[in-house]
């Protein structure tokens, strides 16, 4: 009996060593699989960083054009406008002068009137600067003269007139201004 009880303690005891083999195995497997996770998540936290910077650029982006986009439709009309102006002048200059023609000066004077009419819609505004105070970033100063009764600095004539397309100067108003 002891014979086989000797047999049994050799079993057992070979079964032990490779159960520390395995054991030492899993362990080494549960440690690289720990390794990897830590990498993945790693990977994980970094392409999150890469989302998140990616998705702040395109708002940022998306933010910048429609500023771009509100800006280009506020001031479409500028360059049509500024194109427009000399015809005003030409309208001007033609109610000005002296006609026996009364249709004709009436005629101008529509026409005049749908042209202002057309840009105040668009938010062009004509400059009214006679009597005001001097401002340089509206008026043109072409020439100065002193002016009994009229403090310095007031516009006291208008050669060209100016205009505003709402808060943007289109054309400075060319002024002749009191000494």
């Amino acid at each position: 009996m002891e014979e086989i009880k000797n047999t049994e303690e050799i079993i057992e005891t070979k079964e032990e060593k490779p159960k520390k083999k395995t054991k030492h195995k899993k362990d080494k497997l549960v440690d690289e699989l720990n390794l990897r996770i830590c990498e993945l998540e790693g990977e994980v936290a970094s392409l999150k960083n890469e989302y998140a910077r990616a998705y702040a650029d395109t708002e940022n982006m998306k933010r910048r054009l429609n500023a771009e986009f509100e800006t280009n439709k506020k001031y479409r009309i500028q360059s049509f406008a500024l194109e427009i102006l000399p015809v005003l002048d030409n309208c001007e200059r033609a109610l000005e002068h002296e006609t026996s023609d009364e249709e004709y000066k009436k005629g101008v004077e529509m026409i005049y009137q749908q042209l202002m009419q057309a840009l105040e819609n668009e938010g062009v505004k004509k400059l009214e600067p006679l009597n005001e105070l001097f401002d340089a970033n509206y008026h043109q100063a072409i020439m100065s003269e002193k002016v009994e009764d009229v403090e310095p600095g007031i516009v006291i004539e208008v050669f060209q007139n100016g205009y505003v397309l709402k808060d943007r100067i289109l054309r400075a108003a060319m002024v002749k201004v009191s000494e």
